[in-house]
């Protein structure tokens, strides 16, 4: 027999061994082990902002949840990440966020608070601590994508919940002739000033909770989108939870800027008719039992930080003794 015909009844081993080192390399990159090399993660974040809370919304008092949502008032955000896999599908993550909220009266025709003609910005600076679930993890399969090739499916897209907690600074401004003013020194609805309520923190705490989607592009690299909810336990991101403080005071005390700001009310006839004056001393200005919310959404870029233990005698037998699944 040839030299020649020898190679090529060779061929069919070789073939096979060929796929059996693919398998072997595919089914390890999916098995429960391989995650622990990848369990450090980096993460970009960019897009948008809401706010949920006195001020905007929609022409209706009292909507709930995200039905009050104006998106005439969405801002930037951005975040920077940290994740740590405890879990082949849990994960810790710290993040640090910057975000800008806003708010304006004037952009609802329901007439309480159009009249009240109330506005804000201020940005937030969040530092927010989650524990993350991913019931579906993307995959990439196959290591070599070999026709004829049968193995375990796998998906590209994951899903994931989070919820945690979260620290972040605040800081309300108001405009008043062409310059933004801090609110809370002014103390708009008689913080610091005799029988008023006591001044507020630019400090507080909340719950934000939301949901994720992911698609690998790579071993390394994956890009999501993400949409998460925050529960504050303040009121006053806006400068408005209470009533109307006697703006004579306020004027006597604090000034012109302040007693303006406290209550630049438009004093709309409809609404006079219909209540009297809604913005006199001791009528509501907010809801001091709604806390305030606000809304995040950005697109997200993941790189995963792998670790390789490329020596040692326990890692190398893990390799090959990795089972081919078809």
């Amino acid at each position: 027999m040839t030299l020649r015909y020898t190679r090529l009844l060779h061929l069919p081993f070789v073939l096979a061994l060929l796929l059996a080192s693919a398998g072997v390399h595919a089914q390890y990159f999916r098995q429960s082990s391989y995650w622990k090399t990848q369990r450090q993660e980096l993460s970009l974040g960019f897009g948008i902002s809401n706010f949920l809370g006195e001020l905007g919304g929609r022409n209706q008092i009292g909507s709930p949840f995200l039905w009050d949502l104006e998106l005439s008032q969405t801002r930037p955000a951005a975040h920077f990440d940290y994740r740590y896999y405890v879990a082949q599908r849990v994960a810790l993550r710290a993040r640090a966020t910057y975000g800008v909220m806003a708010g304006n009266d004037n952009l609802t025709s329901e007439p309480f608070r159009q009249n009240r003609n109330l506005s804000f910005k201020s940005d937030i600076y969040e530092a927010s601590f989650v524990i993350e679930v991913h019931p579906y993890k993307e995959e990439l399969g196959h290591y070599h994508n070999l026709r004829g090739v049968e193995g375990q499916k796998s998906s590209r897209v994951g899903l994931y919940a989070f919820t945690g907690i979260t620290g972040f600074y605040f800081d309300p401004k108001a405009q008043f002739e062409n310059t933004w003013v801090r609110l809370k020194p002014l103390g708009t609805e008689g913080q610091g000033l005799p029988g008023g309520p006591e001044e507020y923190s630019n400090f507080a705490l909340g719950i934000p909770f939301g949901v994720g989607i992911r698609k690998a592009l790579s071993k390394n690299l994956s890009l999501g989108l993400e949409m998460q909810y925050t529960k504050t336990f303040t009121d006053y991101i806006d400068d408005v939870s209470t009533e109307y403080y006697d703006n004579d005071a306020i004027l006597a005390l604090r000034g012109e800027q302040a007693a303006f700001l406290a209550n630049p009310s438009l004093r709309l006839p409809q609404v006079l008719r219909e209540s009297g004056d809604p913005t006199t001393t001791g009528q509501q200005r907010g809801d001091p039992t709604d806390l305030d919310a606000y809304l995040f959404m950005k697109f997200q870029v993941h790189y995963k930080l792998t670790k390789y233990k490329s020596s040692g005698k326990k890692y190398r037998t893990r390799i090959r003794r990795q089972k081919i699944v078809f």
